[in-house]
């Protein structure tokens, strides 16, 4: 037994030194990761190469890696809105120290939702989003894949402080937005900051464009105007597409949903000429078969039918380090179908084909580290032809409308590192509009000037000063002037204040547009048209002079006023030391002179209402919103927001309070009594304007299993409609929308090392639908598989 117990002991002897020389030969590999500030850098993806390791820094960016057999070694790291990091290496028999600075990619952005300063990423542009003297958010690609956006209402709807909309004088396809109680007509789409154009009655429709080949999407909330133009009184949304090319790539996905939602895409990029020049194609194409808010009533959809074609190419060419050369260019192509009955043989029929050309060039100087130059001239072509029909065959419409835009702009920056960083552009503009129901070219020309400085006064103290001018050949010529003032309080707290103010003249649909919709039968006519517009009519049978509003010989020979603005904002961002924690509050103030409201001037021998435009509102649109976002750990992020807004007409209240035209008693149309006579607390606000609006997100990855999952809620609340007692307000007794939750959630696998994505999406579980929201459908799902071939 004695003998037996040795025997054992031994082994073990021998097993622990054996252990221990084993121990000896391997190794550890640890170390921090920072930027080039020397911040740490949370949520690196750290991988080891051979030993096929992964892990993920720590919030003081650490990793570290054990028992490593000694030999060559590869380590990479890589984060959204750094530079990928790798090196390779021998690695001893010995624990091992490898402490990586990562530099910052000027073609990324690192948060999913930022408020604060980040570095310009826009090739096409000196104008850097960080100076924007309004709060803004970015909203980057990885996130857009997560939520399974396919257009870019998508991607909007479920940000703080941004409704979607439906503008029913826009007709069935208008799919807008709204921000701080401006409607589509105030915020300006650009992509790699040149403006689209094709608005119906100022609305641009937020579904024409795909996000395939969007790097990320910056929103600003206010008035952008000082930078951008009138067209930016109430805000941007700047659409940056891809830019970097450091090595081929090529993309492939697929998407199927509800309602026969078909969504294609491919993309590729290559290096060319040594890595001095690039090129990238994209392409997209999108189906769906429409569907039906109002079953009760109609049959067929009211969302139409449509299939969208997209394809976009840039060429990049750098002669030297001080010199680049980028050239781009888009087309889409929507056609849709749609067909409506209203019961009694009453069908309408409406076919609309709509093409979008965007051609842009710009070429890029730097005379040195302080001064740099840019020249950028932009195309763009917007042609909508609809025709409507009812089913006897007779036309009710017909209307081919095109708008061109020629656009030049020099712009020139000088940066002096953490002090000064001063941008000024000059430029003119030429818009032309050819619609077949005019018998003369209609031309806008416009020149402008600008000049933005931010200034840090202090290392606590920065200062914005703006100024612009703008001339519009037919409005004459305006200086507005922007400043802002920002205090960092203490090492976590900052305060800032803006005021800006604008300049927008009457755009050319306003002026010339005719159009028509059915589905709510009525003419919207572009003021500078009206007069010829109606004596047509008039000759025609179709209308007579008693037929009119009498405030059509108030307008038919007056010209729309340009609109005045001046915006006031109050921020306040407390964020901690070690950025997991983040929350912005802010109070802001818009006031409106010459606003352009529609007006009803008539209808016609078939009860067609006919509509047109005047000044005649003062608007005001004050509110607080609030946001933040928390990141217990790297894989985890919670974020969310809520706004309130009050936006309401300032001549309602005064002819209220004084006794004026809108002193009616109320009158409730359900019960048909007239109750007592209103006071100024009884105009409820503007049309298509919640009073409350919240969000909450929630973004988790596992990523031992390359798994990530989402959770998403929105909720919109009760907003006003239409003035169903015709007392020409908004009062508790007219139409409102009431108030609706959206719930969302997704799940995405990556597969064969990260390089095929599998991604469920559903949409609106809760399952909404009102037929006064006609852009939201029902419950929606859809399943997608994204491929990097490259």
């Amino acid at each position: 037994m004695k003998q037996i117990c040795k025997r054992i002991w031994l082994l073990l002897v021998l097993c622990l030194i054996a252990g221990v020389q084993l121990y000896a030969q391997q190794s550890v590999l640890q170390g921090t990761i920072t930027d080039e500030a020397g911040n740490a850098l949370a949520g690196v993806t750290v991988v080891l190469t051979p030993a096929g390791k992964t892990m993920v820094t720590n919030e003081k960016g650490a990793y570290r890696f054990a028992g490593i057999t000694p030999g060559m070694v590869t380590v990479t790291a890589t984060i959204v809105g750094h530079k990928p990091w790798k090196e390779t290496f021998r690695l001893t028999a010995k624990p091992h120290t490898r402490n990586i600075s990562m530099q910052t990619n000027l073609n990324s952005l690192a948060k999913v939702e930022v408020q604060g300063h980040r570095a310009n990423a826009n090739a096409e542009s000196l104008i850097k989003i960080e100076n924007s003297i309004m709060p803004v958010t970015i909203i980057d690609r990885r996130t857009i894949e997560l939520m399974g956006s396919r257009r870019l209402d998508d991607v909007l709807k479920e940000q703080t402080g941004v409704a979607i909309v439906n503008d029913i004088s826009g007709g069935s396809r208008s799919v807008g937005v709204q921000m701080q109680g401006f409607g589509s007509e105030y915020i300006m789409v650009l992509i790699d900051g040149q403006p689209m154009i094709g608005r119906n009655s100022g609305n641009f429709d937020l579904s024409r464009i795909s996000v395939s080949n969007i790097e990320r999407v910056e929103i600003t909330r206010g008035a952008a105007s000082n930078l951008y133009g009138g067209d930016a009184l109430g805000g941007t949304i700047n659409i940056i597409t891809k830019h970097t090319v450091a090595d081929p790539q090529a993309m492939a996905s697929v998407a199927y949903g509800s309602n026969e939602t078909v969504d294609i895409s491919a993309e590729g990029e290559t290096p060319l000429f040594h890595k001095k020049g690039s090129i990238a194609l994209n392409t997209n194409y999108y189906h769906t078969g429409g569907f039906n808010t109002n079953t009760g009533s109609i049959k067929g959809t009211t969302a139409p039918p449509y299939d969208n074609y997209a394809g976009q190419g840039r060429f990049r060419y750098r002669f030297n380090d001080n010199n680049l050369l980028s050239i781009s260019g888009r087309y889409g192509l929507r056609r849709s179908f749609m067909t409506k009955d209203f019961g009694a043989s009453y069908i309408t029929k409406d076919v609309l084909n709509e093409k979008d050309l965007n051609f842009s060039a710009a070429f890029d100087h730097r005379f040195n580290k302080q001064w740099r130059s840019m020249t950028r001239y932009y195309f763009t072509r917007y042609k909508a032809d609809m025709s409507v029909a009812l089913t006897q065959g007779d036309s009710v419409s017909q209307t081919v409308f095109s708008q061109t835009l020629h656009r030049l702009e020099q712009q020139l920056s000088y940066t002096i590192n953490k002090k000064l960083d001063v941008v000024a552009g000059t430029g003119g503009s030429i818009e032309h509009i050819d619609q077949s129901i005019l018998s003369n070219v209609n031309d806008i020309k416009a020149y402008f000037a600008y000049a933005q400085a931010n200034w840090r006064v202090l290392p606590k103290l920065e200062f914005t000063l703006g100024l612009r001018y703008d001339h519009i050949v037919a409005y004459g010529w305006r200086l507005d002037p922007s400043m802002a003032l920002q205090y960092k309080i203490g090492p976590t707290l900052s305060i800032k204040a803006a005021y800006g103010t604008g300049f927008k003249a009457p755009d050319m649909k306003k002026l010339y547009q005719v159009f028509y919709n059915p589905s709510y039968n009525y003419m919207v006519v572009g003021s500078a048209v009206l007069r010829s517009i109606v004596n047509q009519m008039m000759q025609a049978g179709q209308i007579s002079k008693y037929e009119l509003e009498p405030v059509y010989n108030e307008v038919k020979g007056k010209p729309l006023e340009a609109e005045m603005s001046k915006s006031f904002n109050l921020s306040l961002v407390w964020e901690t030391p070690d950025q997991r924690l983040r929350a912005e509050g802010s109070a802001f103030y818009h006031d409106i002179t010459n606003q352009i409201n529609s007006v009803l001037i008539g209808t016609d021998i078939n009860s067609r209402a006919l509509y047109s435009y005047r000044n005649n509102a003062k608007a005001y649109y004050k509110g607080l919103d609030f946001a933040f976002s928390y990141s217990p750990i790297a894989a985890l992020k919670i974020s969310g927001g809520y706004q309130y807004l009050i936006a309401k007409d300032k001549t309602v209240e005064n002819e209220i309070r004084k006794g004026g035209k809108y002193f009616e008693p109320l009158f409730d149309p359900e019960t048909g009594y007239v109750n007592y006579a209103p006071t100024s607390k009884d105009y409820w606000g503007i049309e298509n304007r919640s009073r409350h609006m919240f969000n909450a997100r929630v973004f988790y990855t596992y990523r031992p299993w390359n798994l990530s999952a989402n959770i998403r809620v929105n909720y919109r609340g009760m907003y006003p409609f239409s003035d169903k007692n015709n007392n020409g307000y908004i009062d508790r007794f007219d139409t409102f929308v009431k108030g609706y939750y959206l719930l969302n959630a997704g799940v995405e696998k990556k597969l064969f090392k990260r390089s095929l994505s599998l991604r469920l999406n559903a949409e609106n579980l809760l399952d909404f639908i009102d037929f006064k929201v006609p852009s939201q459908p029902g419950r929606i799902f859809f399943v997608g598989v994204a491929y990097n071939l490259m």
